[in-house]
């Protein structure tokens, strides 16, 4: 057992990652795709400003940062909130199915941004063992080119419609940047994605947000965590979008 599997503590809303042998291995896998499907159910909860979409403000800019952070949001003195995401976590991807469209809306009119911080610990959990490190490269690809709303499209795909399962899914990535394409991405970013371009440096940037969220959690590692100026928010609550962004 690694020391990332062994520091990660499951809570309602995070990606269920037990690293047990056997059929043990194989009921827990079960459980989490049914924990995933009943999670609306069992915590009241529907799809936040559902028909929005993703953000599509062209003063909404997508900014990568030096440490792999990539901050979407209108430029000048918004109210910033930090979102640990595994591009493989099934819970971030049922965080962004219920409340991303209400998040765009905020992002959209000014009041909030979101500064992303990808982590890879699911990447064993991949058919490569390396998905989540390539899908944050992929994310890095399409944030370096500065436009808000492609990024935008392209984090909202690929934590929603094209996410694959936890246990042995899998994008290659030539599936990644046809991700992108589909977002609306330049063939510049689409060769960037195919080729790996960027992969070393993410799985640099992932360790070092892997550090920043161990360090915010008292060494835990969970996702979805978003933070509020450090303070973890409960995102098991319907208004938690709007408390933040009023």
């Amino acid at each position: 057992m690694t020391e990332r599997s062994s520091k990660y503590t499951p809570r309602p809303m995070s990606s269920v990652t037990t690293y047990a042998l056997g059929g043990i291995a194989l009921l827990v896998a079960a459980l989490i795709v049914v924990f995933v499907v009943r999670w609306n159910s069992d915590h009241g909860l529907k799809v936040r400003d559902d028909g929005y979409g993703s953000v599509h403000n062209s003063e909404v800019h997508a900014l990568l940062d030096s440490d792999g952070a990539i901050v979407l949001g209108k430029p000048g003195n918004v109210h910033t909130i930090d979102a640990f995401e595994d591009p493989m976590c099934p819970s971030c991807g049922a965080m962004e199915h219920l409340f991303g469209q209400e998040i765009a809306h905020r992002i959209d009119d000014g009041t909030l941004a979101v500064r992303y911080r990808l982590v890879n610990f699911l990447d064993p959990k991949s058919g490569s063992k390396d998905y989540s490190t390539r899908a944050i490269a992929a994310n890095e690809c399409v944030a370096d080119t500065g436009d808000g709303p492609l990024y935008a499209k392209f984090h909202q795909m690929l934590f929603t419609t094209d996410q694959p399962s936890e246990n042995g899914g899998d994008l290659t990535n030539a599936q990644l940047a046809d991700v992108a394409k589909r977002a609306g991405a330049p063939d510049t970013v689409q060769q960037c994605i195919a080729k790996g371009t960027r992969v070393d440096n993410a799985r640099i940037h992932a360790d070092a947000a892997l550090a920043a969220m161990k360090s915010a959690l008292g060494g835990k590692v969970e996702t979805p965590t978003v933070l509020d100026n450090g303070k973890q928010i409960d995102v098991n609550t319907a208004d938690w979008v709007t408390k933040i962004a009023s």
